[in-house]
């Protein structure tokens, strides 16, 4: 006698209630199946055949604006520690950045502690994330890298860019350790020359020690990277030769995730790429279809833990994963 194929009333009742107890009260497969006296795998099986009919629908409503799919696929793909990827919406480059920085502030409040060192990077997305801190645990806050002298006045930061730290500082009710000297330099004499300034000094002791640090991802192309924007075509134009795709504080990395060697690496006041690694937690927020070559070299070279992405990035990023 053929089977039927549509389910009847006694067998959507048995998967309905076997739902509610896994689904709703929590009860394990073998607690189902004690109950019901069938075995775990047939528990399992009517689970399986539940969401597949849809009788039984698994939904997330995450009250942060969360693609929880796309986050967990990315971090999957490359290998790190957590990504939050926002989710899909039409918004302008400056609006990316602001809910950027506003999940990132989110996400600093829940990490943080008093045993922290929190290092930053002077970046438009960072000095959104600033601007969205409402609290954060009393920690020291150190600046990982000078500050470019083109600033993108649309955004209000050319008064304030020197002061992101000091900012942070202000809602932790920590100490701030600033840099208060240009990102790139003309020569590695100058470089060595204002590295030992007192105050720049005091705030590069302390790299060994950070335990968190927010960076910025750019790509190498005008309007995107901080290095870029500051070095003359023909420099640009031999970078690119030597496959530079994206930059991180001041540091250069080909699309493998190698970093570049060489000029501008040399003549920078920043966080070197060996000290980043070394740090636990170190996030990185970058978003932007146009910017996932550059996120994809910057998760190649190892040093992210945490990506802060939108879809429109994330979903290349798989596509290139």
């Amino acid at each position: 006698m053929r089977r039927r194929d549509r389910q009847g009333p006694a067998e959507l009742l048995l998967a309905a209630s076997i739902g509610r107890r896994f689904y709703v009260q929590g009860s394990s497969k073998l607690e189902i199946a004690e109950e019901f006296g069938i075995s775990r795998f047939k528990v399992a099986r009517i689970l399986d055949q539940a969401r597949d009919n849809g009788l039984i629908r698994v939904e997330f409503d995450l009250p942060a604006p969360l693609e929880p799919t796309l986050s967990d696929e990315v971090a999957s793909a490359y290998g790190i520690r957590r990504a939050l990827v926002l989710e899909r919406a039409q918004r302008t480059e400056i609006e990316l950045r602001r809910h950027l920085g506003a999940l990132a502030a989110d996400l600093l409040t829940e990490l943080i502690t008093e045993d922290d060192v929190l290092g930053v990077v002077w970046a438009r997305t960072v000095n959104a994330m600033t601007d969205s801190l409402r609290g954060l645990a009393r920690c020291p806050v150190v600046q990982l890298c000078g500050v470019s002298s083109r600033i993108d006045t649309r955004e209000n930061s050319a008064d304030r860019s020197v002061e992101t730290v000091r900012r942070i500082a202000a809602v932790s009710g920590g100490e701030a350790f600033p840099v208060f000297g240009p990102l790139v330099l003309p020569d590695h004499r100058t470089a060595q020359t204002l590295r030992q300034q007192p105050g720049i000094a005091e705030a590069f002791e302390r790299f060994a020690k950070i335990t968190t640090a927010v960076v910025s991802i750019g790509a190498w192309r005008s309007g995107q990277s901080t290095v870029y924007s500051v070095l003359g075509q023909q420099q640009r134009e031999e970078l690119a030769r030597k496959g530079a795709v994206a930059e991180v504080a001041a540091r250069l990395f080909d699309a493998d995730g190698n970093e570049l060697a060489g000029h501008p690496g040399h003549h920078v006041l920043a966080v070197s790429v060996p000290e980043l690694k070394r740090v636990p937690e170190v996030i990185a927020l970058g978003g932007g279809a146009g910017k996932a070559d550059a996120i994809a070299a910057v998760l190649r070279s190892g040093m992210v833990d945490t990506l802060i992405t939108d879809a429109g990035a994330a979903e290349r990023l798989l596509a290139q994963a």
